[in-house]
């Protein structure tokens, strides 16, 4: 049997061994010749990955004539047979460089025999370990908006039946107050002043036809009241056709409403059904009156309040240009607040500059649970995982969310910890489609490339390309190829790759060479590469991983 090993037969699959989620699996299909196989003999077969330093065995399979006695696969002397091996073993990189061999042991009447080694397959193709480990944090926004409106209110009271605006109300602090606002959002540069709005109102008790005309007469008098004290501060905007706009309300039934919730009033429950029973404001009003004990109440403290003009001065406050922000973070950071802090961190393209901007917002607003985890995020995107935990663990504490879920597994597979990285992953998806990026790396590295394709679907990352890539896909894999942006080694040697598996000679160098060039650790991969065993003699070849 020992002189007659080179007649048995085999076919690995695959033809060169492939590394998927970090198993190399093995299939072999051995075909032993008709009176090869000793009656009496049990043979034990071990394939085995023989590289520099060291090899890996495979589970071995046993084997028997068919005169012994056991539970082992039969192999009949007279016709030969067909054995079927399946195995797998952890991949490790000095695998790529290695020999697949058959080491068989045989045993005769209590004597054995260690069969010379048998290559039947050369190296380990390990494409999927170009897989870029760059999941993606999640930032959170800033809430910044350049333009605020701003109102500001205030109103004068008139006498029952008088339209007569009266000097004790223009003492008022509201009014004296709203005069102040008025001057300082005339001449602050960043306030513009838009309009002034007057409301005029009477009280919903009398005649409606007396109520109107009483409304639209302190509609009036409030406006020749405030027109002149505008022209007396040179309010520019007081020409500008619909500067001021004016209206009145007869019977200001909505405020009465409103103050009847707020009171005390004793039937107040009755009376607001009254108001939800009838809209006709005549019989609302006789209603009410009915209610004897109540009506005095209300002439007393509700309805003086209803007679009544409202001033609302409404303003723009202009915010700083995003010039004027970056230039303050730098001379007097303090100055801004928060929003403006992380909005001038999302101006900022240098990562530790805006990482500085966050700390400080970080620093300065420490319940601040987005300054937090975006000091987490540019830390991971610099490629500081520690910083970035500490960070993230923060902004869980002051607020556990998808988004910080997500970010702590970007920690995690920062740090090689898969599975709980894919838990917190799995368990983030309200975080956003960035969630599938980093959960198709997790599949990419667990080797379900199905999965993967799924996550990442037809995005353009070097990822998505690989994926196509080892679904065969070669088209699909460099047409997203040139779309990723960037230059960086791994994006070239995989297309070198992809020319290799379509015998394109040319294509092949001239992206290995901008692979090399890009990062030249990849000389030593390439050197050992099983993708690009048909040109290891390629003279061209030699010399660019030489």
């Amino acid at each position: 049997m020992q002189e007659k090993a080179a007649d048995v037969k085999y076919q690995v699959t695959p033809a060169v061994l492939e590394e998927h989620g970090d198993v190399v699996a093995v299939k072999v299909d051995a075909t032993y010749p008709a009176k090869y196989f000793n009656k009496k003999a049990t043979l034990n077969v071990t394939p085995v990955l023989k590289y520099e330093g060291g090899e890996t065995a495979f589970a071995s399979k046993a084997l028997q004539g068919e005169s012994v006695l056991g539970n082992n696969q039969v192999v009949a002397y007279a016709t030969g047979g067909n054995v079927s091996y399946s195995g797998s073993v952890p991949f490790n990189e000095k695998m790529m460089k290695s020999e697949l061999v058959v080491r068989a042991e045989a045993s005769l009447k209590g004597k054995s025999l260690t069969f010379p080694d048998y290559k039947i397959a050369d190296g380990v193709v390990s494409t999927a370990k170009l897989v870029r480990i760059d999941p993606k944090p999640v930032m959170m926004a800033d809430n910044f908006k350049r333009i605020i409106p701003e109102s500001a209110l205030a109103d004068i009271h008139y006498v029952i039946n008088r339209a007569d605006v009266r000097s004790s109300e223009l003492k008022n602090e509201d009014i004296v107050k709203l005069q102040e606002y008025i001057v300082k959002a005339n001449e602050d540069p960043r306030i513009d002043l838009k309009n002034l709005e007057i409301s005029a109102y009477a009280s919903p008790d009398g005649p409606i036809d007396l109520n109107d005309k009483l409304a639209q007469k302190r509609q009036g008098t409030a406006g020749t009241y405030i027109e002149k004290e505008l022209k007396k501060i040179q309010i520019e905007k007081l020409s500008d056709p619909g500067f001021i706009n004016k209206k009145y309300t007869a019977e200001d039934w909505d405020g009465f409403k409103s103050l009847m919730e707020q009171s005390d009033i004793q039937d107040k429950d009755l009376i607001l059904r009254v108001l939800s029973m009838y809209s006709d404001p005549v019989v609302r009003e006789k209603e009410i009156k009915n209610i004897s004990q109540a009506f005095t109440v209300i002439a007393d403290k509700i309805l003086p309040e209803l007679r009544r003009s409202k001033f609302t001065v409404n303003v723009d406050k202009i915010g700083y240009s995003d010039d004027e922000l970056k230039s303050l973070f730098q001379s007097d950071p303090d100055a801004l607040n928060m929003e403006e802090l992380l909005y001038t961190a999302t101006l900022i393209p240098d990562l530790k500059t805006k990482l500085a901007v966050y700390q400080k917002a970080a620093a300065k607003y420490p319940e601040c649970v987005r300054a937090f985890n975006n000091v987490g995020s540019v830390a991971a995107l610099l490629g500081d995982a520690a910083a970035a935990k500490t960070a993230f663990e923060k902004a869980k504490s002051l607020k556990d969310s998808d988004v910080v879920n997500n970010n702590l597994g970007v920690v995690a597979l920062m740090n090689g910890e898969i599975d709980k990285a894919e838990g917190l992953f799995t368990s983030s998806t309200g975080a956003g489609s960035d969630v599938n990026y980093n959960l198709g790396i997790i599949k990419i590295i667990k080797g379900d490339y199905d999965a993967a394709a799924k996550y990442l679907g037809n995005s353009d990352e070097f990822n998505t390309a690989l994926v196509k890539f080892l679904k065969k896909d070669y088209d699909g894999a460099l047409a997203t190829l040139n779309r990723v942006e960037g230059d960086f080694g791994e994006k070239y040697y995989l297309k070198a790759i992809i020319a290799a598996k379509q015998d394109k000679t040319d294509l092949l160098l001239e992206n290995l060479r901008l692979a090399i060039a890009e990062d030249a650790s990849l000389v030593q991969r390439a050197k050992v590469d099983m993708e690009f065993a048909k040109f290891f003699e390629n003279s061209v070849f030699k010399g660019l991983v030489q």
